[in-house]
């Protein structure tokens, strides 16, 4: 019988191949790429208990008592050689240690018979021997069936014993010496003091003897590197073949104990792992770079370079953990360095596996497309697209398809994210894109992004690259959300005039591109492989319970035959690539996104926690930190700033503010609302100077939080009653968001100057901005801020007098199933008030009457103003109660109504202890 069946097949289907591909092929290229250390020999001869030769086999064969046991030693065995939790291999202590959980069952046999076959190879003959041996385990005795192989040769435990032996043919004689002298300080690295017979689980009755007792009187530590020759260079320009003096494990970047001369001579791990180890410390700079110190990180990928100059993605890791940390000097010179040195390496898109296929091919647009990213991550959108338009050209001329769809999709991106008001083409000429689709003049910034994203979204298509494919759905789904889709020729008589955007189109596109979900293994760049986490996990909770286990043995305890407990670690990894996994979760970021714009609480509540839930694990930083943004301020909107400022304490523990800046944002636009809630306007512009510190100076950059700083200084202005300045502020923003086509805002501004014209007793001139604020919202399908913009223009209604009550009326009872069904605190109590204003008014209505149709809106409109405290609109609500009360003669309920005006208007007028708007 088989068992861990072939991962290329069964061991007869290297027969029918031709020989270039046959099992001795495949062991030639992996040995090659293996050298043989003593930490792999020790495995090997573990490999050879679990799957001991044809001619012995048992079921379960000696020593272990139930198949159970048997196949737990297998994992075990599948975890070590998959393992990536560090670059280092474990030493013998900790191979001990580990294989110690396994083999409580049967008193420690496992333990004392390897360092027991370690102790005995003592020279040359002695390895021969023990690789001889080795053979019968993938081989059938002599007048056997080939079905009564016990391990398939093809498995992932035969493939790696196949690469050690091949290993050890290929060594010269001096190779094997250095193996010999390696293997007796991997014996000196254990600790004298471990002892497994100490252990009361062990009945006291195995004595363990020392393995170093025979002729080995050799110092640890006097061993140099050796790299052997016959070692050739992977497919990406890296190898392992490296003996090195380090420590154990690194993962905690401890400066003061990296590499000290003194620690015991290991050996790196296999290329493969050592890859799988890189590209986990790659998720790590991702989701959680403020736990990587800048220095220590540094130090050590400067280390393991040292080791292994082969290894240039090192260099890529630094210019990852230096961008993380915005340190642009050193990511360029990091980013220069990976793309100079790593000469043979693919393109990062190349598709084919040929290896004849001119490496140099795809390098060379792939570092432009880095370095158009680099710069557009530090706000340099002018070189960034220096950089992604001399990657098009070298694209079309290599006719590198892949990287050019990713390019496209780069480019727009930009677009996107950094405001542009030029008219010139980007790629190109002036009309590039005009003449590609049978124009003449020149495109707008906007059409110039749509058709960029239908150029990439068709290449992606017809390529078969499912990610770039999810990520142009979501990017045209953010397109349609922001931008009214005007077509390109809109003259004749079948021109279209809808001039609204599309809430289907959105959905449609973020349905699409979920479906990565589901056709990420068609993509050939995100195909699904082991990367080793599942081994990781594995072995680490395997040290867990180990060490639980060693810390309770001194109890006296019954012995368990089936200790799922100890082999039960709660994250199992996904199948499906992180990557693909951030894609799929940012679909629901931006359905989120989408009813914030749509207005819809609720929806935006359920899909922000799917993505928390579910995607988590593989969320970046930025992301997480933004649905808990995203979270926190529907606290804020609708449990007011006590509840929302303790789930920001949270938050904070999680994310610093001190290095996320969403969350930093976040805390500030908080402290900025209750501050103009007190009445506090000094903290608040205090603040709103922050607000144009963060910013950057250049032009088109971080042009959102710059509307952002200057709509905040608006608001700030007008509670100061400065009316000028606040209409010259939101006037020069209008003409900002209208050169940027920042449409979106613009409808936020047009009701601000509303607004401002309201409270300046101008309600004339504020009626055209709010009907304008009221088209875009329309346009848009912004519902909730359309329903605000209908209230704001039923006050300007009554700001006209009472011959226009019915008709502020009608809008109040318009915008209200909106408001009071998915508006916050603030916006319902504000139409509450506007509802009573409205009553008592008309001229028709009596308050004696229905004395409820006014009380009960106000006292609703106090109870949410009360957890904002929000003491302006609150003196409001308290002064059209006092005057209720006074029409309907109740003089107690009067006199509390306006004592508690004043208690309001004193706050406003005289505020105190202003510094504790900035505690919380």
């Amino acid at each position: 019988m088989n068992v861990f069946a072939g991962v290329g097949g069964s061991a007869g289907e290297g027969g029918g191949a031709g020989a270039g591909t046959g099992p001795a092929a495949r062991d030639a290229d992996f040995g090659a790429l293996l050298e043989l250390t003593p930490h792999k020999m020790a495995v090997c001869h573990l490999v050879q208990v679990f799957a001991p030769p044809a001619q012995q086999q048992q079921a379960p064969p000696f020593p272990f008592d139930s198949v159970a046991h048997h196949n737990r030693l297998g994992l075990f065995l599948f975890a070590l050689t998959r393992s990536c939790e560090d670059f280092l291999e474990p030493p013998l202590e900790q191979l001990l240690r580990q294989l110690k959980a396994i083999d409580d069952l049967v008193n420690g046999w496992l333990c004392e018979q390897l360092t027991t076959t370690l102790a005995g190879l003592n020279s040359p003959d002695d390895l021969f021997n023990f690789f001889d041996k080795l053979r019968g385990v993938l081989t059938s005795p002599e007048g056997g069936n080939v079905e009564d192989e016990f391990l398939d040769p093809n498995s992932q435990l035969g493939v790696f014993l196949r690469c050690c032996i091949l290993a050890f043919n290929s060594m010269t004689f001096e190779g094997v010496c250095h193996l010999l002298a390696n293997l007796v300080a991997y014996c000196n690295s254990a600790d004298a003091s471990y002892d497994l017979a100490e252990d009361e689980d062990f009945n006291g009755e195995i004595e363990m003897s020392d393995p170093m007792d025979a002729d080995i009187g050799v110092r640890s530590g006097v061993f140099d590197r050796y790299t052997q020759g016959y070692a050739t260079e992977s497919h990406m320009g890296e190898s392992s073949s490296s003996l090195i003096h380090a420590p154990i494990s690194l993962h905690n970047f401890d400066e003061a104990d990296i590499f000290k001369a003194e620690d015991n001579p290991t050996c790196l791990r296999s290329r493969w792992q050592l890859e799988a180890y890189l590209n986990q410390q790659a998720d790590v700079l991702e989701k959680d770079p403020s736990s990587v110190p800048l220095n220590s990180f540094n130090n050590t990928m400067t280390q393991l370079q040292t080791l292994a100059p082969e290894l240039h993605r090192v260099q890529f890791l630094q210019y990852l953990n230096a961008l993380c940390h915005d340190d642009y000097v050193a990511s360029l010179d990091h980013l220069h360095r990976y793309f100079d040195y790593s000469a043979g390496m693919q393109g990062l898109f190349s598709r084919s596996l040929s290896p004849h296929q001119d490496n140099i091919v795809g390098k060379y647009e792939s570092a432009l497309l880095c370095l158009g990213n680099l710069h557009c991550y530090f706000g340099h959108p002018k070189k960034a697209l220096e950089a992604f338009t001399e990657a098009v050209r070298v694209s079309q001329m290599n006719n590198d398809d892949s990287c050019l769809a990713y390019i496209l999709g780069a480019i727009s991106n930009l677009l996107s994210k950094i405001g542009i008001s030029s008219t010139v083409g980007l790629i190109g000429s002036r009309y590039s894109l005009g003449n590609n689709i049978g124009l003449g003049t020149p495109l707008s910034i906007q059409q110039q992004l749509l058709v960029l994203l239908k150029r990439s979204l068709k290449r992606a298509d017809m390529l078969k690259l499912t990610s770039l494919l999810s990520f142009d759905h979501i990017s045209l789904a953010k397109f349609d959300l922001k931008h009214v889709q005007r077509p390109l020729v809109s003259f004749g008589p079948n021109g279209s005039t809808k001039l609204r955007t599309c809430p289907a189109d959105v959905c449609k596109n973020l349905r699409l591109s979920s479906h990565v979900l589901s056709d990420f293994g068609t993509d050939g760049l995100s195909i699904a492989n082991d990367n080793g986490s599942f081994s990781t996990s594995w072995l680490r909770n395997l040290s867990d319970a180990s060490s639980s286990w060693r810390s309770s043995s001194t109890k006296p305890r019954k012995l368990i035959t089936n200790d799922f407990d100890n082999f039960h670690f709660h994250a199992q990894p996904s199948p499906i690539p992180t990557s693909v996994l951030q894609l799929a979760g940012s679909a629901y970021l931006m359905r989120a996104t989408a009813w914030e714009h749509y207005g819809s609480a609720p929806m935006v509540r359920m899909n922000t926690l799917v993505y928390a839930t579910c995607f988590a694990d593989a969320a970046s930083s930025s992301e997480l930190s933004l649905a808990y943004v995203k979270l926190i301020e529907q606290l804020a909107v609708f449990k007011g700033y006590s509840a929302a400022f303790c789930a920001l304490k949270l938050a904070e523990e999680k994310f610093p503010s001190s290095t996320n800046s969403q969350i930093h944002l976040l805390k500030m636009q908080l402290l900025h609302e209750r501050a103009l809630h007190r009445g506090h306007l000094r903290i608040a512009q205090q603040i709103c100077d922050e607000f144009g510190v963060l910013s950057s100076s250049v032009s088109g950059v971080d042009i959102e939080l710059k509307t952002e700083a200057s709509l905040r200084r608006a608001r700030t202005l007008l509670a100061a009653k400065q009316f000028s300045q606040a209409a010259a502020v939101a006037n020069s923003l209008f003409t900002t968001c209208y050169k940027y086509n920042m449409q979106v805002e613009n409808a936020s501004v047009l009701l601000l100057l509303a607004e401002i014209h309201r409270k300046s007793d101008n309600a004339v001139l504020g009626l055209p901005y709010a009907l304008a604020s009221q088209s875009f919202c329309k346009s848009f399908n912004l519902d909730l801020l359309e329903a605000s913009a209908t209230l704001t223009l039923a006050e300007l209604w009554l700001a006209l007098g009472s011959n226009h009550a019915k008709r502020a009326l009608s809008l109040v009872y318009q915008s209200l199933p909106m408001i009071l069904g998915h508006g916050g605190l603030e916006l319902r109590a504000r139409s509450q008030i506007v509802l009573a204003k409205c009553h008592l008014t008309d001229p028709e209505f009596s308050v004696s009457e229905d004395p409820c149709a006014v009380l009960d809106p106000l006292n609703q409109a106090a109870e949410d103003l009360q957890v904002l405290e929000y003491h302006e609109m609150a003196a409001e609500v308290y002064y059209l109660k006092a005057m209720t009360y006074n029409h309907l003669g109740k003089e107690y309920e009067r006199e509390e109504a306006a004592a508690r005006f004043k208690e309001h208007v004193t706050a406003l007028e005289n505020p105190r202890d202003e510094e504790d708007s900035l505690v919380y």
